[in-house]
Parts: C-alpha cells; structure tokens; sequence
C-alpha cells in the first residue's frame, strides 16, 4: 500500500530510540522470565523481573539525560569555497552544571557540510570541548542551517538513542577555485595577452618600433638601426600594471539546463581568473549589469568572490558597453555576438568566452 511505503521511508528518520541488537536479547530475556514468574508464582522469578524491568527504566532515564543539556557551535574559517574541503572546528559544550555526558556521537547530517563524525567518550558537567573537523559544501551560495545528529548506547547499550539540533547562522560560501579543464591553459594565455598589451618599463621584450624624440638611448636596439638605417628601440612588457577588466553577462537566455550549467561554469572560470590574476599582483576590475567593482593591487578579492558565491542570471536585461580602454576585458557571455556588436572583444584587445569556451 503507498502509504505503507510513505510510513516505512519516513519512519526510521523519525525514531529518537532504536532498539539494539543486544536489546532485543535482553527484551526476549525478560519475557521468557516473565513467563517463568506467572507460570510458576515463584517469588524470587518475579524479584528478578522487577529488577530486569527497572534496569532498561534506568537506561532509558540516564540514556536521554547524557543527551540533554548539550550545546553545539561550528567554528568556521573565514573563507570557504566550494567543493574543496576544508578544516573547522565542533565545539560542544556541556550545560548540565553536575551530570556528566558519557559516549557522544556526532554526526553532521546531509546539507551540513560536515563530512566527518566525531565520538566524545565522556563531557564532565559544565565543561566545554572542541574537536577539529572536515567541512565540504558541494555548491557556491548562501548555507543557513546546519543539522546535527547526536546518539548514544549509554549506559547498557540496549538501545541507541537519537537527538537532532540545527545551528542557524549564515554560510557564503565561494565558487570552487579548483580548476577545470582549461581553466589553467586559459589563464596563462589571458597573462600573456595582458602583458603584450600593457607595453612599457618591464623585463620581458615587446617589438622592435622606431625611435621617438626625447626618448632614452639605451634601449635603441643598434642591429635593427643598421639594419633599417633609421633609430630603432626596444619595447618591453610593463609587467607592474597589468590591469584586467572581468566582465560577467546575466542575461543568459532561455532557462535551460544547459544554460544553467554553462553559467554556473562561467561564475567558477570568473572566479578562478579573478582570484590568480589578484594575486599575481594584477589590477582586477569586475562588472555586470547590476554591479562594478574595482580592486586595486593587493585588493580584497574575496568582494567579488562574495558576489559571485550569490549571483543569480538576470534574464532580460542587456549588458553594458565598454568604458575603460585602459583595462583588458574578459567577457563571459552566453550571447557572444551581441556583446561583439557592443564593443567588446576587439581583435587582439580582449576575450570573448561563451559556450564551448571552456
């Protein structure tokens, strides 16, 4: 019968008290000597159920006390990004001034992020201890809630008793900085397209042009003048101001699975040239139609891997047109011709990634 099936699935979930193995032993040996007691009328039979009886009332008693009165808090890190685990921290404390808690499993349930289960073999009363622990969360966003399970055997093990508590404090976490196929082929080619355009004082050579009045003598490349007959210099690389200009489209069309998943890997590839490029001392600016953010060097990249953890495609609105030619942009769009017919993407003066980019 479905609801049958309904009952079944739910129940298990549901059940602060399961019955052990070595329970249902126990159980059975008081029946058989329950019937002893009445079969017979011996006295000393009825004795010993009486103690038999009071002894699973003591361990059900004693076994939701050591659950009561428990208190738990998740220490996070700062900084949390997606599918990569990380290290926190379980502090649990013991709000019962006198009774001692005895054998404590904790487990994170699905959606906590927890992905370990820690055992405390005894917490005195009033006293507070942590415990290191494995956080993963699978998706970027915000993560609210966080649901423990707390069980225990104590003190006879004759069943396992169940007690759930959730946490509510706010989580964002970060798209993955871990990268995909191409992430890294891709960043080191948008490096080498920056440094070839920011041309100025720097190591790495540039081109050969002609020399400008006023200019210093001593980067005139004197093979090329004899060469030409006319004063040539070398250009180099001005590798302490590139700037780079991240440009996210929301407007990502018909909402597909197919456009979900392409924008959900456009946000990680942002994220993950963002956080590089910042930290190879890069000046990063990053746009989209609702917002614009402009780090200088050694900025706090973590803006915008904030907004990338909570942006949501915005259908219908039309992107912005380019107004600094000062950055090289990188643009992440799921129309890459409309933002061509915007301006963007210049031959040899940015990048255009849509769909089968990467």
């Amino acid at each position: 019968m479905p609801w049958l099936r309904k009952l079944r699935n739910f129940w298990p979930g549901a059940l602060r008290q399961q019955v052990t193995r070595t329970g249902l032993i126990y159980a059975a040996t008081v029946v058989v000597v329950a019937m002893g007691a009445f079969l017979t009328a011996n006295n000393l039979m009825f004795l010993i159920l009486a103690a038999m009886l009071s002894v699973l009332l003591i361990s059900g008693f004693v076994s939701k006390l050591g659950l009561a009165g428990l208190e738990i808090d998740l220490q996070l890190p700062e900084h949390i990004p997606a599918r990569r685990k990380i290290r926190a921290g379980v502090r649990l404390k013991n709000l019962k001034r006198w009774m001692p808690s005895f054998s404590i499993h904790v487990e994170g349930l699905p959606g906590s992020g927890v992905d370990s289960s820690l055992y405390f073999p005894v917490l005195p009363g009033g006293a507070t201890t942590a415990e290191p622990v494995d956080l993963f969360f699978p998706t970027r966003g915000r993560w609210r809630e966080r649901t423990f399970q707390f069980t225990t055997r104590f003190p006879f093990g004759f069943a396992e008793r169940r007690e759930w508590v959730t946490t509510r404090h706010e989580i964002v976490v970060y798209p993955c900085l871990e990268p995909r196929p191409g992430f890294e082929a891709l960043l080191t080619a948008v490096s080498g397209e920056i440094e070839a355009r920011q041309r100025g004082p720097g190591n790495d050579f540039y081109r050969i042009r002609p020399y400008d009045a006023f200019e210093t003598a001593r980067h005139v490349d004197w093979k090329a003048t004899a060469h030409t007959g006319a004063l040539q210099v070398r250009e180099f690389a001005r590798d302490e101001e590139q700037r780079v200009l991240l440009y996210l489209d929301l407007d990502t069309g018909p909402d597909t699975n197919d456009q979900h998943e392409w924008f959900e890997a456009a946000v990680e590839c942002c994220a993950f040239l963002a956080y590089h490029l910042a930290a190879r001392g890069a000046y990063v600016r990053f746009r989209t139609q609702e917002a614009d953010i402009t780090l200088p060097r050694d900025g706090d990249i973590y803006q915008v891997l904030r907004y990338l953890a909570l942006v949501s495609p915005l259908r219908g609105k039309p992107p912005g047109m380019p107004d600094d030619d000062q950055y090289f942009p990188i643009v992440f769009s799921a129309n890459p011709e409309r933002m061509a017919r915007l301006g963007w993407g210049k031959p040899e003066n940015g990048r255009i990634l849509g769909p089968g980019a990467f």
